[in-house]
């Protein structure tokens, strides 16, 4: 199979056929690059014995890309214009019949994906990025590993280590899931139009093994959120709210997970906040 992939002028000329003008709220910034595409395909390492679920698909630019390797594609995208005309782009650059499945759906609301797949590539607009990528790897397990492209400010943070000035909840509840980390970057000049912003992609690997239950997650992420809503605050205080209702009950229910009370939440791993969730939940919190 001979995949042929799209460039500039075709990207417009299928834009201007469907009538669609780029949004910020859709995050529709097009790559027209045939080697920044094929760029993230090799970085999410995808070959032809591989199901790829793809969110935003658009106009098709980067769903060509993973097709071209022979692997099986699943394609989330909720634009109806741009969905009913993915098949039909697929078909007209060499895509075998059956290698492209579209789901017309917002991908914050679906709980089933057909194929099965267990790889991820996208590439996510900046207001969509983080919850999408959290509601993927909560809903969809068999997901182990993948490659995102996202605003560069998102990137950095879901990568980002503890003590890091942009470490924050979005890094900790990523953490839960298994590794991320930055694996390449994007120039403006790839996209149309011209984003005002960088680019980057971020590779990730699920854990092998669970964290913790689903009832632990979802006590670790609420202490998570309770603990970034205002940085800087030492954890007896910025948590008291969620654990005991004042700053000794925290104080005393921190200590007993091992971890300092006087510590802020931008110092603490996800494990550190699993033990503090279990300690609460060992105290009925």
């Amino acid at each position: 199979m001979t995949v042929h992939l799209l460039g500039a002028a075709e990207i417009r000329a299928l834009a201007a056929e469907l009538d669609v003008t780029p949004t910020k709220k859709l995050g529709q910034n097009f790559v027209h690059d045939p080697g920044t595409v094929r760029k993230i395909v090799a970085a999410a390492s995808v070959t032809a014995d591989d199901r790829v679920v793809e969110v935003g698909p658009g106009l098709g630019s980067l769903t060509l890309a993973i097709l071209e390797t022979g692997a099986r594609v699943t394609a989330v995208e909720i634009d109806h214009r741009l969905a009913a005309r993915l098949p039909q782009t697929a078909a007209d650059h060499g895509v075998e019949d059956g290698a492209l499945t579209v789901v017309d759906a917002d991908a914050l609301t679906i709980s089933s994906l057909p194929g099965e797949p267990t790889v991820l590539v996208a590439n996510l607009p900046y207001n969509v990025s983080v919850p999408v990528l959290l509601h993927f790897m909560e809903t969809f397990p068999r997901l182990d590993r993948g490659v995102v492209m996202v605003q560069a400010e998102v990137g950095e943070r879901l990568a980002a280590g503890p003590g890091s000035k942009v470490y924050g909840a979005p890094s900790v509840k990523a953490s839960w899931y298994g590794d991320w980390r930055l694996v390449g970057t994007v120039s403006r000049m790839v996209f149309w139009p011209v984003p005002n912003v960088d680019s980057v992609l971020v590779g990730f690997a699920r854990a092998h093994a669970a964290r913790g239950t689903e009832a632990e997650r979802q006590t670790t992420f609420r202490i998570v959120d309770a603990a970034f809503q205002q940085r800087r605050k030492m954890l007896r205080q910025a948590l008291s709210g969620v654990l005991g209702g004042s700053s000794a009950a925290a104080s005393a229910l921190l200590e007993s997970a091992d971890v300092a009370p006087t510590a802020r939440g931008e110092d603490l791993t996800v494990e550190d906040y699993l033990r503090i969730a279990r300690a609460a939940a060992s105290l009925g919190g």
